[in-house]
C-alpha cells in the first residue's frame, strides 16, 4: 500500500513537471499540488489508524483475597491467673473440695443462745400474764397443695421452763414438750380438708405465760405461717390447715 502511494506521487510529480514545461499558470498548479498532497496525507492517517488498535488491559485492582480479611490476632482473657504471676502462698482449692451447707434452721445466727434451757439475748424474763391469755388463740388457716407440713416452734422471749402437748385432728401426736430457744417440731403428714394442729400450754414456766413462736413450712421449704401464742395453763392455740 505504501508503495502504491509513493508512485502516486511520482506520477503527481511528473504531471506537475510538465504542467511547468508548457507554462501553466503557477498558481493553478500550486493549488492542484496543494489539494493532491493533502488528499495522500489523509489517505495514509486513514490507512495507520485502520491497521492499528487501541488495547486497554483489564488489570482488577480490586480484588481481595478470598481467604477474606485477614485480623491481627488478639490474646483471649482468663479468668485464671498464670502460673508464673502466682503467689506460691496463696491457696488455689476454691470450689475444689467445698460442698454447699444444708440449710438448717437451728444453727446460730448471732441473735439466739442455741444451748437449751437458755434465753434469747434480748429478753431476760416473758412479759406479764395479762388477762386476754386466759383465753384460747386461733392462730389462722392456712391451704395447700402440699402433702406434708414441717411443723416448728420455740420459746421465742425468756425460757424458763414452757411446757406443750400437741394434738392432731384430737390426736395426741407429742405428749409433752419442753420449748427451748431453738427450734424443734414434727413433719405432719396432710389428710384430705382439714386438718386441725393444736398446742395446749402444759404450764406457764417461771415467768409470765406460755410463750413460742410457731412456723410452718410446705413441702418445697417455703415458710407459709409464722405466728405467736401467749397461753395460761390450760389453754390452746389452734391452727386449720386445708388441703387442697
Amino acid at each position: 500500500m505504501k508503495k502504491k502511494i509513493m508512485n502516486r506521487t511520482t506520477i503527481f510529480g511528473l504531471i506537475v513537471a510538465r504542467f511547468m514545461t508548457n507554462n501553466f499558470n503557477m498558481k493553478r498548479v500550486l493549488f492542484l499540488f496543494m489539494t493532491v498532497g493533502l488528499m495522500n496525507t489523509l489517505a495514509y492517517a486513514q490507512l495507520e489508524t485502520t491497521n492499528k488498535t487501541v488495547r486497554f488491559e483489564n488489570e482488577d485492582t480490586e480484588t481481595r483475597d478470598p481467604s477474606g480479611l485477614q485480623m491481627p490476632a488478639k490474646i483471649k482473657p482468663s479468668l485464671t491467673i498464670p502460673k508464673e504471676e502466682r503467689d506460691p502462698t496463696a491457696s488455689m482449692t476454691i470450689g475444689k473440695d467445698e460442698e454447699p451447707k444444708p440449710f438448717d434452721m437451728m444453727e446460730d445466727d448471732g441473735l439466739l443462745l442455741n444451748d437449751k434451757g437458755k434465753a434469747p439475748k434480748a429478753f431476760t424474763k416473758d412479759k406479764e400474764p395479762l388477762p386476754e391469755f386466759g383465753k384460747d388463740q386461733f392462730l389462722g388457716e392456712i391451704k395447700t397443695g402440699s402433702q406434708f407440713l414441717s411443723i416448728k416452734y420455740r420459746d421465742h422471749e425468756y425460757v424458763d421452763g414452757d411446757r406443750i402437748r400437741v394434738f392432731v385432728n384430737d390426736d395426741i401426736v407429742q405428749a409433752s414438750v419442753f420449748l427451748s430457744a431453738s427450734f424443734a417440731g414434727f413433719i405432719l403428714t396432710l389428710e384430705k380438708g382439714e386438718n386441725i394442729i393444736a398446742f395446749e400450754a402444759l404450764n406457764q414456766g417461771s415467768s409470765g405465760p406460755n410463750t413460742a413462736e410457731l412456723h410452718v413450712y410446705d413441702e418445697n421449704g417455703f415458710i407459709v405461717s409464722v405466728k405467736e401464742w401467749n397461753l395460761l395453763t390450760g389453754n390452746v392455740a389452734r391452727v386449720k390447715v386445708i388441703k387442697e
